[in-house]
């Protein structure tokens, strides 16, 4: 089992960058695939980024390739999503998932709170 807590959300611009963080307890962090999943308001929780354990697989939803940037730091049992050129599309919850699925799957693995990312002007 695994605990986890998403950090860094907030307001910004549109064309402005974030730092998602989501920070595990727990078991063996390393031990899991991490991925980021948001829901916009009426609409249903999407797959944004993921990396598999140990790093070595990155995978991202089409609109954010480019923009996004999913990292992790086992050594300080986090990971992190690196946010650019935000734009007011991205609005939403974020959600940190951990599970052995690849890809990974919304359905399965651990889930944290939640962090609310607005892009707005």
């Amino acid at each position: 089992q695994v605990q986890l807590v998403e950090s860094g959300g907030g307001l910004v611009r549109p064309g402005g960058s974030l730092r998602l963080s989501c920070a595990g307890t727990g078991r063996t962090f390393s031990l899991y695939n991490i991925g980021w999943f948001r829901q916009a308001p009426g609409k249903e929780r999407e797959f944004v980024a993921a990396i598999s354990s140990g790093g070595a697989s990155r995978s991202y939803l089409d609109d954010v390739k480019g923009r996004f940037t999913i990292s992790r730091d086992d050594t300080e049992n986090s990971v992190y999503l690196q946010m650019n050129s935000l734009k007011p599309e991205d609005t939403a919850v974020y959600y940190c998932n951990a599970g052995f699925n690849w890809p990974v799957h919304p359905v399965y693995g651990y889930w944290g709170q939640g962090t609310q990312v607005t892009v707005s002007s």
